[in-house]
């Protein structure tokens, strides 16, 4: 990397002795200056997806592309890896192709800008922001086409370009990318604002430095770091263990048919080292469901969910790489060769979070979740309004965050950081169509001691023609409970047509025309429980019931019987408790709601769809 970076002052950086009151002063500093970058994004940004959503990422990170303080991590070595050419001071790189960043980047919806920050002629730190674009052209509005079986077919892909050179903002070019996308307004001001996002970032980056010295600037980064290294080594030590661990989920379908595709992993500890293999993952899928996973990249998820897990206050950085090893063979669904398509990988990605949990808590059961991350369901709505304007929504939904430890799973809740819902205000202000109803789904929460987070059910109804695509997973396959506690329901998608004919969609589709008047169902899915449904207070199981979450038949689930007047029956659910705990017997760590083919015999009686085909895979080229 050092020499793709050209410094005028080439006066070497030294490690030196920092004081932990100055430490604590510059982590802090930097912390802000990360809180900094969303709030100048959020203000000027244009799109609902980024300005009142939150989807985006930023990053502040050391000279050698570490990331120091941010949500997403890892993409920086990467990206320069791949880069071409040299940087300079006022240079500002902007990209969004996997392929030509080692996967910096997993989709071409994702725009990345990337700022080296110099200070007196010589580099000291990185800022970097992506945020999810509206529109990247390609097949279908919202650029994540379901059918695709190339990249080539989701959009304009941009090499690692530098969007400023020593400053100057190089206007043809970006007049070129503009012209392929179908939101130019919206992923001008965007881009505009990841710019003035990272561009603040350096600014006080540089602020820093001029206080304290880059020396000492410089070793705080490294500090923090090593920080990060110690309090990793122990959660590895305390929760990877020796012996081999391998679990087991799935991403329901590939939205042509097939499914569902396995995600395999193997987990072992080698001293203080963790050790993941995905060897047993299908192969790549032919339409756009794969997910180009750099390794780097699921260090950093695994970094964040255990951090999380074990204590949140743990500063979230890249210090503990070289403390995790990943495999993942060439040529398969989380590793497809060029040019696969790579638009549909939300699911995939959501996924490897409850590999994680499965992975992870066979050791500890006590401390593990049950599934419920499962996907980030997406809904797209375009067209002509009544004025003739075009128009175009890209919202993402909610399901139930699992049963935990501590307690009961959010209800309709995104296990994303820092997501937020759009406001139901917000979209029918700007979009034609009407939110009639925005409740939870009850009983949609698998019962346990602590019960999962209950699913949404989100009624739009549209006021004037156009055409829907629908993103969503947990369709086929449950989100399973853990050490006792059930699966939670499957999502499903149901349209009620103005004429007065009802329709189950596919949780992948797009290209589907809608008329005014249209009502869709938007149900996702619910958290899987923790622990024992039986072991649960009765009256915390009526108190559900008074607050909707949980009908009085499915209170039943709990073994508690609810008389009509709303009290608990007290003897008749001890004999109701005594007979279903003889008819289950011994609890299970993992409760998937069946194999396979069980699954798959029930999914039409439950979801109004035929279960996919069992996946056919050809050998993808290298």
């Amino acid at each position: 990397m050092k020499n793709k970076i050209c410094e005028t002052n080439t006066a070497p950086i030294k490690r030196v002795d920092v004081d932990t009151v100055t430490v604590d002063i510059i982590e802090n500093a930097l912390k802000n200056a990360r809180e900094e970058m969303d709030a100048v994004l959020f203000r000027t940004a244009m799109s609902p997806g980024i300005r009142e959503q939150g989807d985006c990422f930023p990053m502040i990170a050391n000279k050698d592309g570490k990331m120091v303080v941010g949500q997403f991590g890892s993409f920086i070595h990467g990206f320069m890896e791949a880069f071409e050419g040299e940087l300079e001071e006022g240079d500002i790189v902007l990209t969004n192709d996997p392929y030509m960043t080692n996967a910096a980047v997993s989709h071409l919806p994702d725009w990345i800008v990337l700022v080296p920050i110099f200070k007196d002629g010589r580099h000291i730190a990185w800022s970097a922001m992506f945020g999810h674009m509206s529109d990247n052209g390609g097949m279908v509005p919202g650029s994540i086409p379901i059918k695709a079986e190339s990249i080539y077919q989701e959009g304009i892909r941009i090499p690692p370009t530098k969007l400023y050179k020593k400053g100057e903002l190089q206007g043809d070019l970006l007049e070129l990318i503009l012209h392929n996308v179908r939101t130019p307004q919206w992923n001008r001001f965007d881009l505009n604002a990841l710019v003035a996002a990272c561009n603040t970032a350096a600014k006080r980056c540089k602020e820093i430095a001029e206080r304290f010295g880059d020396d000492i600037f410089y070793s705080t980064m490294e500090i923090m770091l090593e920080r990060n290294h110690t309090a990793m080594s122990a959660i590895i030590n305390m929760l990877v263990p020796e012996e081999p661990r391998v679990f087991e989920d799935y991403v329901c379908d590939d939205g042509v048919g097939m499914g569902p595709y396995k995600i395999r992993c193997k987990m072992w500890r080698e001293g203080n080292k963790a050790i993941f293999d995905f060897e047993g993952t299908d192969p790549q899928a032919s339409s756009s469901i794969n997910f180009y996973l750099n390794e780097e990249m699921f260090k950093m998820f695994f970094g964040s969910f255990t951090i999380n897990l074990v204590d949140p206050q743990i500063l979230f950085n890249d210090g503990f790489y070289d403390l995790v090893e990943v495999n993942i063979p060439a040529g398969s669904l989380l590793k497809p060769h060029f040019p696969a398509a790579l638009s549909g990988r939300t699911h995939a990605l959501g996924r490897i979070f409850d590999v994680m949990g499965g992975l992870l808590g066979q050791g500890a059961p006590e401390a593990m979740n049950a599934a419920g991350f499962s996907d980030s369901p997406h809904l797209f709505f375009s067209g002509y309004d009544d004025k003739g304007e075009w128009f175009q929504l890209f919202q993402i939904g909610f399901g139930g965050i699992p049963g935990r430890p501590v307690g009961d799973g959010p209800d309709g809740h995104s296990l994303w950081p820092g997501f937020t819902n759009v406001p139901n205000e917000f979209i029918e202000a700007y979009f034609p169509l009407r939110v009639e109803k925005y409740e939870t789904i009850a009983d949609s929460g698998g019962a346990g001691l602590h019960r999962g987070g209950n699913g949404l059910n989100v009624a739009y109804r549209f006021l004037c023609d156009g055409q829907i695509a629908i993103h969503d997973e947990r369709w086929l396959t449950y989100p399973w409970g853990v050490n006792g506690g059930e699966p939670g329901k499957r999502s499903t998608k149901l349209i009620e047509r103005a004429d007065g004919s009802k329709e189950w969609l596919p949780a992948k589709c797009d290209g589907i025309d809608v008329k005014k008047g249209d009502l869709l169902h938007f149900n996702t899915w619910g958290g899987g429980g923790w622990g024992d449904p039986f072991e649960r207070p009765p009256e915390l199981v009526l108190d559900d019931v008074k607050r909707q979450l949980v009908t009085i038949e499915g209170a039943k689930r709990y073994g508690v019987v609810i008389n009509k007047d709303l009290t608990v029956n007290e003897g008749e659910t001890l004999a109701l408790r005594a007979k279903l705990s003889e008819q289950r017997g011994d609890v299970s760590l993992f409760d998937f709601g069946g194999t396979i083919e069980q699954i798959k015999a029930r999914c039409e009686q439950e979801t109004g769809l035929k279960p996919p085909q069992t996946p056919v895979f050809r050998k993808a080229r290298a």
